[in-house]
């Protein structure tokens, strides 16, 4: 089995308090992996450590069998992010900010619109292309989000909390974007909406208070807790947790 990403007791401490508290897990090439946990779970922490913005405490990250703590240069090529924090520069328009993703990360002018015209055309985007950032709706500034990430044909797309503040249907709009995707890029997905996660996921990891509580496939979750669905499963894990401590 190939993995795109290892994670062998990863751990991140802020003082005394342990925002990631030493997590293992596998996630196999092209699989849509989902962190799902309230906020404060450790989940943004975890996708920071994979991503090179923080340095573990303990443990490491191996991204197709290269270590996070000694061989980020050449893991940095492999990965992008779309962070919760809208990326797109309000000022340009959906063309201008694809083409500058795209020239910012070294690509010729011509390459630069190529990506771009291929990223317009997968993501539906030909009727906001001269539309700035900051006039889209929020479903759109998101979209843009994840094809700005996707400019540099990542081998590993981390989406941060992606439909967070959206109503739902333009929640339901990004998951047909992100459904388009799977397959053909490993996608780390946090969020702490269940029907998100019910939805989109091939496995999901149940985490709280900076821990892997629970990880499987949704069927594989049900089972083990006897819920009818991935919500009555959370709380069961996470009340469970409650009174283990």
């Amino acid at each position: 089995m190939e993995y795109a990403i290892e994670i062998k007791n990863l751990s991140k401490s802020f003082s005394s308090k342990k925002a990631v508290d030493d997590i293992s897990c596998k996630i196999e090439k092209g699989q849509l992996f989902s962190m799902l946990g309230v906020n404060g779970a450790g989940k943004t922490t975890t996708i920071r450590l994979i991503t090179g913005l923080s340095k573990p405490t303990g443990g490491d990250v191996l991204v197709y069998g290269k270590s996070v703590n000694s061989q980020m240069e050449e893991i940095k090529p492999l990965l992008n992010l779309s962070p919760q924090e809208n990326a797109a520069a309000g000022a340009l328009t959906v063309w201008e900010n694809l083409v500058f993703m795209a020239r910012l990360y070294g690509f010729s002018k011509a390459d630069a619109e190529k990506r771009a015209r291929k990223l317009v055309e997968d993501f539906s985007m030909e009727s906001e292309l001269n539309t700035k950032a900051k006039t889209l709706s929020g479903g759109w500034q998101r979209r843009l989000s994840i094809a700005m990430a996707l400019v540099t044909d990542p081998k590993i797309l981390f989406l941060d909390e992606p439909t967070l503040g959206l109503d739902v249907l333009a929640r339901r709009e990004l998951w047909t974007v992100i459904r388009s995707l799977k397959g053909k890029v490993t996608i780390v997905l946090t969020t702490h909406y269940m029907e998100e996660a019910e939805a989109l996921s091939d496995r999901i990891a149940v985490m709280t208070k900076g821990k892997i509580r629970a990880e499987g496939t949704l069927d594989e979750l049900l089972s083990a807790t006897g819920a009818p669905n991935l919500e009555e499963a959370f709380i069961k894990i996470a009340e469970e947790d409650k009174n283990n401590v």
